[in-house]
């Protein structure tokens, strides 16, 4: 937990760092996802269910139809966690 939190400390530091810098991270794992995430794509058989503004994807209705199962997907102090219903 301790690297993973100092990982996503590192990548939330970049935008200021790095001016400009573009990153992409590909997880399973919506607590990984850095504050500083502004974009989400949702892949299913190497197909876009959804891609856009993270707000706007990153929703339970989408990731419950992206994984065929029902995920409840929140967002608290800017930080994402989903668990299974």
């Amino acid at each position: 937990m301790a690297a993973r939190e100092q990982m996503i400390q590192t990548l939330d530091g970049l935008p200021d760092a790095i001016p400009g810098l573009t990153t992409v991270m590909v997880t399973h794992h919506f607590e990984e996802l850095p504050t500083t995430t502004t974009h989400a794509a949702l892949l299913r058989r190497g197909r876009v269910v959804a891609a856009g503004p993270v707000d706007e994807v990153l929703t339970t209705e989408l990731v419950t139809e992206t994984f065929a199962h029902p995920i409840e997907v929140h967002r608290r102090r800017g930080r994402w966690s989903a668990v299974a219903h």
